[in-house]
């Protein structure tokens, strides 16, 4: 059975959650008190897992300023707390149909109930006359029985109609006796139900595995089932690690011989690294070593005494290894998490897995490692439904999958009334509290994949790109090298950003190259950029590199003649204020940027010529791409600068 739907009513803060849907894996998005452990208690209460047994309690869950109402409101009838809807799925809807007649259950769809103080209710829709005439064919009524029988609508109606004949035939007694022994379809229906429908585990307290057990004391834990008490669960935690690990303590325990014990270990040790680092990230340079040893007696009771077996976490890189204790609490929280749910994934019987709050001392890396684990590992076995307001536990590329959890409140003549916890997909009329870690996991996401592509080609601004592209087009239409289209050209905002820039996108394996501005005082910054390491080898360009001056901007691919051309089209500028290549020459700037003394001249213009900037003549250039047609010595030597540029960033690729 799959959950396909839920609506929590009269439960703490819920009044009514409103009906929601939900996914394999579901996010319940809200901030702190909003409602989201409610909701997850509500769903435990259904149909509780032994190990988290939630019961609904009537003193404790029924809203407490509604407490005193609930007899004149619900009655004997019980107030409804928590409504599902489930799918079946074929091999379940085969069982249900051998047992009561094809064609009876008439939809996949099931409905599961549970009100306060009363059993759980199981809603199956049924076509109530079609099993009546399947009883008939099954026992071969001919139509005097039937006509005994009258009319009845459903397998109750049934029952009544057979108890009532003073005189009923064989056929009529074996169909008696039948519906005695199986009661109505309705009960049939649910008996059946019932052990298919998954039972919820809360969690919300996630146990840390210790870091040594003392095996003699734990072996007499377990054989006088004590293991599972409160304050040995990070004991019993161990042992599910060696089980994850593919050695039980009995294994360790009766093996005889050192090569056999040794190998034992080793292949657990190696058995969980494989699958601990399948999932963490942050540091591939570690190993789980597992020891079994003779206890020392300086060590702390109870390892100081009989056989010890520790956890040892071996980091390659430093050389060292240290006590699973002493790592970062991070790894031991997902180390510990990794082993308990892989036991659950293992389990037979169908969970729905209700975490609340999972991963809060995760770096968010290790949180979107959480996420892959949920969606690889455990959604195949079993359904999830997780709370949040982290951003990177929020599943950016699955936002269907996020469902929002938000404390409503009416304002009425200036009095606040609570509406309760509601539970929607829409997110327009949410407020910023409530929308900010869908906000965050939108913004990194955006971050990661806006602008950029495979290959990534920095430049300093946006008229950078649009004079690149035009050039390259330029260079394409003469069938000569311009830049390889699979380069994505991105504006990082200049050189100071680079730094952060690349950084910020290093994440995702991007191949990025860089092609900056020099000025007098950059040949430092560039340097150090190129110093550490953030950048591949030869990824890195100033301008300066493909132009005979030492300093220079996109700009310096251009010609003065061809550059001038430009800038006065763009501005139209003419007759005495048209710009010349002596004028600029004659400019007292100390820069031999020819854009420095374009700046310089347009700050002696009239008011009525706009002021200069660098991205009017790019996008003029693009729009006007006849520009660089002609063969003018200006436009060759122009186009071939830009062509030498490109070639140096395609040999990249």
């Amino acid at each position: 059975m799959h959950l396909k739907s839920v609506q929590v009513t009269s439960f703490r803060s819920v009044d009514d959650s409103e009906t929601f849907e939900l996914a394999p894996v579901t996010c319940l998005v809200g901030k702190n008190e909003a409602g989201k452990s409610a909701i997850l208690l509500a769903l435990a209460a259904l149909n509780p897992h032994p190990a988290t047994p939630v019961v609904l309690d009537l003193e404790r869950d029924y809203p407490r300023r509604l407490l005193t109402q609930y007899d004149s409101a619900h009655g004997e009838k019980g107030a409804l707390a928590i409504s599902t809807t489930w799918e079946l799925e074929d091999t379940e809807i085969q069982t249900i149909s051998d047992q009561v007649g094809d064609g009876v259950l008439k939809s996949k769809l099931v409905t599961v109930a549970r009100r306060y103080g009363k059993d759980l209710e199981i809603h199956a829709q049924l076509d109530y006359r079609h099993a009546v005439e399947l009883l008939y064919q099954r026992f071969a009524l001919n139509a005097p029985e039937r006509s005994a029988l009258g009319s009845p609508s459903t397998t109750s109606d049934l029952i009544k109609s057979l108890n009532a004949l003073e005189a009923p035939t064989p056929k009529h007694k074996s169909l008696q006796q039948h519906l005695q022994q199986h009661g109505p379809v309705t009960a049939q229906a649910r008996r059946l139900i019932q052990p298919m429908l998954p039972s919820f585990m809360y969690v919300s307290s996630y146990d840390r595995m210790d870091g040594a057990i003392q095996l003699e004391q734990t072996n007499n834990l377990i054989q006088s089932n004590q293991l599972d008490r409160d304050d040995q669960r990070g004991v019993r935690l161990f042992c599910e690690f060696l089980e994850f690990a593919g050695v039980s303590i009995d294994d360790i325990v009766n093996v005889r011989t050192y090569e056999t014990f040794n190998a034992k270990l080793q292949a657990a040790s190696n058995n969980i690294t494989d699958q601990i680092l399948e999932y963490w990230t942050q540091n591939p340079d570690l190993d789980v070593l597992v020891r079994v040893e003779q206890a020392r007696p300086g060590d702390p009771a109870p390892f100081n005494s009989g056989t010890i077996a520790r956890a040892r976490i071996v980091n390659q890189l430093h050389r060292v290894d240290t006590p699973f204790s002493e790592r970062s609490a991070g790894f031991v929280w997902f180390f510990s998490f990794l082993v308990k749910f892989a036991q659950i994934k293992a389990d037979d019987s169908p969970v729905v897995l209700l975490l609340d709050e999972p991963g809060l001392s995760l770096h968010g890396k290790a949180q979107a490692d959480l996420l892959r684990f949920f969606e690889e590992k455990l959604a195949p076995h079993h359904q999830i439904v997780y709370s949040t307001h982290s951003p990177f536990m929020v599943p950016a590329s699955a936002f269907d999958r996020v469902r929002i959890v938000e404390d409503k409140i009416e304002t009425k003549r200036q009095r606040r009334i609570p509406l309760g916890t509601k539970v929607r997909e829409d997110v327009l009329e949410l407020d910023p509290d409530t929308l900010f870690p869908l906000q965050g996991a939108l913004g990194y996401e955006i971050t990661q994949s806006l602008f950029v592509g495979e290959h990534t080609l920095l430049v300093e601004g946006p008229s950078d790109v649009l004079y690149l592209q035009a050039l390259s087009a330029a260079l394409h239409a003469r069938n000569r090298a311009g830049l390889d289209a699979r380069w994505t050209l991105c504006p990082s905002g200049g050189i100071d950003k680079i730094m952060p820039f690349v950084s910020l996108f290093a994440g995702n394996k991007l191949h990025i190259a860089v092609l900056s501005d020099q000025s007098i005082g950059d040949k430092k910054k560039l340097e150090r950029i190129t110093k550490s390491g953030i950048l591949q080898a030869g990824h890195l360009y100033s301008i300066t590199d493909f132009i005979d001056s030492d300093e220079g901007d996109v700009e310096s691919l251009f010609e003065p003649e061809l550059l001038i051309e430009i800038v006065n089209a763009c501005y139209s500028l003419d007759d005495s204020l048209a710009l010349t290549v002596d004028k600029v020459n004659a400019t007292t700037t100390t820069s031999t940027r020819v854009v420095k003394r374009v700046e310089e001249l347009f700050r002696l213009m009239p008011e009525e010529v706009p002021v200069f900037n660098h991205f009017s003549p790019s996008s003029w250039l693009i729009r006007n791409p006849e520009t660089l047609e002609g063969d003018s010595d200006p436009i060759k030597q122009t186009l071939a600068r830009a062509e030498k540029l490109f070639k140096t960033y395609n040999d990249l690729i």
